[in-house]
C-alpha cells in the first residue's frame, strides 16, 4: 500500500470521526505554584469544536487522493 493511499484512508477516517463526534476535549495544566511545602496546580478542561466543513473537506480530499492514487498504479 502506497503512502498516498494510507494518507487518504487516514483523512477519510478523521473526517468521519469529526462528523460523528463534532468536538473533543483535553485537560490543560495552566498554573503551578509552590508555597513552602505546598504545591498547587490548576487543570483546565478545554473543548475544541470541529466544524462540519472540516470533516466533509477531509473526506472529499481523502476520496480524491484515493482515486488519484489508484489511477497511478
Amino acid at each position: 500500500m502506497s503512502a498516498v493511499k494510507m494518507v487518504a484512508i487516514v483523512l477519510i477516517a478523521v473526517g468521519v470521526l469529526g462528523l460523528v463526534y463534532g468536538s473533543f476535549s483535553y485537560t490543560k495544566e495552566t498554573q503551578e505554584a509552590k508555597l513552602g511545602p505546598f504545591e498547587f496546580s490548576l487543570k483546565e478542561k478545554q473543548t475544541v469544536n470541529v466544524p462540519v466543513w472540516v470533516g466533509v473537506g477531509a473526506i472529499v480530499v481523502g476520496g480524491a487522493l484515493l482515486l488519484v492514487g489508484s489511477k497511478k498504479s
